[in-house]
């Protein structure tokens, strides 16, 4: 899984062709913890067909205000970059 950040969020899911899953999360969202293993596990099992990332929304919060997440956890799926 990669880990998204405010330099590279762009090459890896703005500029991607196909799918990127984006799991946003931050360190004290007990529910995104609980749900990480899956997404995970999720990777390994689809991350030929998908690119699997995350992005710890308090290194990035304008970048997650930015893509509408108003709140945690938030998984969203893009295509082409949309």
């Amino acid at each position: 899984m990669i880990e998204l950040t405010r330099d590279n969020f762009e090459e890896e899911v703005t500029n991607a062709e196909g799918y990127v899953l984006v799991d946003y999360w931050g360190p004290t969202c007990e529910p995104c913890k609980a749900l990480m293993p899956h997404i995970e596990e999720m990777a390994k099992t689809y991350g030929d067909k998908v690119k699997f990332t995350s992005l710890d929304i308090t290194k990035a919060r304008r970048l997650a205000i930015g893509q509408k997440v108003m709140g945690l956890p938030a998984i969203i799926i893009y295509k082409d970059g949309e």
